[in-house]
């Protein structure tokens, strides 16, 4: 009978302890990203009781991680499917596909984290077509290490985020994700009231 480290350095396991490995880390990952995001804007902005900001934490917390599992696990499942039904060969479109299945599985329910999680992602894909600093050899299948964006491009895609953004919570703030809507209320509208030199220093409001 194989022992588990048989099973480990096994080739005909790889695939499918590779879907365990990506749940759990995406676990891992989710609760180091989300945990202090959660504690802080809790800190910052939560209401009610330690108790009650301490069960909303926790609940943030818990679906950022099991959503990254879930997906994770879905994504290799399906890659690993297509790869079954292709006789054994990857195709290019074969990402594209797995993902955006397993994103609208897992990500398409809207919820204040799965919002935060696709806007981050979608800024990241818009912000990956600014001309790098330098064209790096491109193979497929093998990732490069990433290079900066040029430095002139960035300029000039920090000034049109900056002033859509702004625009926008001033003209159309409703449709500005809450949690970035609270930051920049406290920002930019809050920081306009005080009543005297204490609360022009000390409170948030």
């Amino acid at each position: 009978m194989p022992t588990i480290q048989d099973i480990i350095a096994d080739p005909r396991y790889h695939d499918y302890l590779a879907i365990l490995k990506g749940a759990r880390n995406g676990i891992v990952y989710g609760v180091k990203i989300r945990f202090p995001h959660a504690l802080l804007m809790s800190i910052l902005f939560g209401r009610g009781d330690v108790m009650a900001r301490a069960r909303q934490i926790v609940r943030l917390t818990t679906q950022h991680a099991l959503n990254l599992a879930k997906f994770v696990s879905l994504y290799k499942i399906i890659l690993l499917l297509q790869k079954k039904f292709n006789d054994g060969k990857e195709r290019s479109s074969d990402t594209f596909i797995a993902g955006l299945l397993g994103g609208y599985i897992v990500f398409g329910d809207r919820s204040a984290v799965n919002e935060q999680i696709v806007l981050y992602v979608c800024s990241r894909v818009v912000a990956s077509f600014i001309p790098r600093a330098s064209s790096p050899p491109l193979s497929p299948g093998s990732p490069t290490k990433p290079l900066p964006p040029d430095a002139r491009n960035f300029s000039i895609f920090a000034a049109l985020s900056w002033g859509a953004v702004m625009w926008l919570f001033k003209n159309r703030g409703e449709t500005i994700q809450p949690g970035m809507f609270s930051s920049m209320k406290y920002l930019y509208q809050d920081s306009e009231k005080w009543d005297g030199m204490r609360t022009l220093l000390w409170r948030n409001k």
